[in-house]
């Protein structure tokens, strides 16, 4: 008898529950993270944001500040089939890069390259964090020079990118 009524008062519980007048929680939206970057050509602004010597020199780099009333400077590079993004896309003009560290996906980018510049000798080591949709990208360059002679600085850079279209056959093209 007492397990009757312990069954009849879980089936009155259940039953009343599901007259109740309130709705069931919504759920979150979902924002949802392109998983890789879409591939193709991107057209690419930079803003030199910052620019200093860090050996009490001139900066090594034909970059300079963006002022407030510059136009940022703009080219273009690719990204492959498979997400990953070309190295030019970071690099000064005429640097030779390599990508150390690569992560791109799930809407997050953060890569670490190795470059060299045949004007002087030694390293220019960048730090790329940034985020993108399917077919944009924003990120943070930072960039720190470890050269033989002088001419070592550190620069920060904002970038912005759109894709434009698919690869020219034979790699990027310069803008």
């Amino acid at each position: 008898m007492r397990n009757l009524m312990m069954l009849a008062a879980g089936m009155a519980a259940t039953a009343l529950a599901g007259c109740s007048n309130e709705s069931a929680p919504a759920a979150a939206p979902a924002t949802a993270a392109a998983v890789t970057l879409a591939a193709g050509e991107y057209e690419v602004a930079t803003k030199v944001e910052d620019l200093r010597s860090t050996d009490h020199t001139t900066p090594a780099t034909k970059a300079k500040l963006t002022t407030a009333s510059a136009a940022p400077a703009v080219h273009r590079a690719c990204v492959a089939s498979d997400g990953s993004i070309a190295p030019e896309m970071f690099a000064e003009a005429g640097d030779s890069c390599k990508v150390e560290n690569s992560y791109v996906r799930g809407g997050k980018i953060n890569l670490q390259l190795t470059c060299s510049r045949s004007s002087s000798p030694g390293q220019v080591l960048q730090s790329v964090a940034g985020e993108f949709t399917g077919e944009s990208f924003t990120a943070t360059v930072n960039t720190g020079t470890y050269f033989a002679g002088a001419g070592d600085y550190a620069m920060r850079r904002s970038m912005t990118a759109k894709r434009v279209g698919n690869c020219p056959a034979g790699g990027a093209k310069k803008a």
